[in-house]
């Protein structure tokens, strides 16, 4: 199987350096690079997985680079490093579309963790044509927004929408609160963390005409989406 590759720029020689070690430790093939420029080429010039990206850079900084690889790479995971907690910081990150952001200083284990979560949300089961996830007896079209079981059909809002999908890329496994309200909220508050409660509500209601399909709370984590496995 192929090594998951991840283009890491960070300025702190020390601090990239133990990073690509743990990482390369973890079974990641890891480009480090010093700065924004380099980084930036490096993207052009190779292939990458994912992207761990230090916000204070020299020469282009962490944001500037991000959306100049959104510009080449729309779906590419971005992890932002920062030593700033502002919430700004973080609002322009996901902005930017970061899919996660981590703030100095940070535990390797945490990072590690975040990145699997990562990998696991991009490698959900999806059908042939990549738009569909069949849940127990329930057909989920993304793209359409369209839950489906027999001849009835049920045409999701977009938050809706885009909860199942957090839920199905994530099937079996835990989608964190946090991660999906600031995914899909933008913002992790009270307002919108009871916004999502009552998505979630409705998206049980929808999935409750097949018993092995439901939608569990994980204590203090998350939530997860039960489907039998096929």
């Amino acid at each position: 199987m192929e090594k998951v590759k991840i283009l890491l720029c960070e300025d702190d020689e020390n601090l990239g350096m133990l990073l690509r070690e743990y990482l390369q430790a973890k079974g990641f093939d890891v480009d480090l690079l010093p700065d924004g420029e380099a980084g930036y080429k490096s993207f052009v010039n190779g292939k990458y997985d994912l992207c761990i990206l230090d916000v204070m850079m020299p020469k282009k900084d962490g944001f500037t680079l991000a959306q100049d690889i959104r510009k080449i790479n729309g779906v590419v995971p971005i992890v932002f490093l920062t030593a700033k907690s502002l919430k700004e910081d973080v609002l322009e990150g996901f902005k930017i579309g970061a899919d996660d952001y981590i703030t100095k200083p940070f535990s390797m284990e945490e990072l590690l963790f975040r990145i699997e979560a990562i990998l696991r949300r991009l490698t959900g089961k999806k059908n042939k044509n990549g738009n569909e996830y069949k849940l127990g007896k329930f057909i989920f079209d993304t793209q359409k927004q369209l839950l489906s079981i027999g001849d009835r059909h049920t045409k999701l809002t977009t938050k809706e929408s885009e909860l199942l999908n957090m839920l199905a890329q994530n099937v079996n496994n835990i989608l964190e609160r946090n991660f999906a309200l600031k995914t899909i909220w933008v913002e992790d508050n009270y307002f919108n963390a009871r916004s999502m409660d009552v998505y979630i509500t409705k998206l049980r209601k929808l999935l409750k005409d097949d018993k092995e399909v439901e939608i569990i709370n994980i204590h203090g984590k998350g939530y997860k989406l039960i489907v039998p496995e096929n």
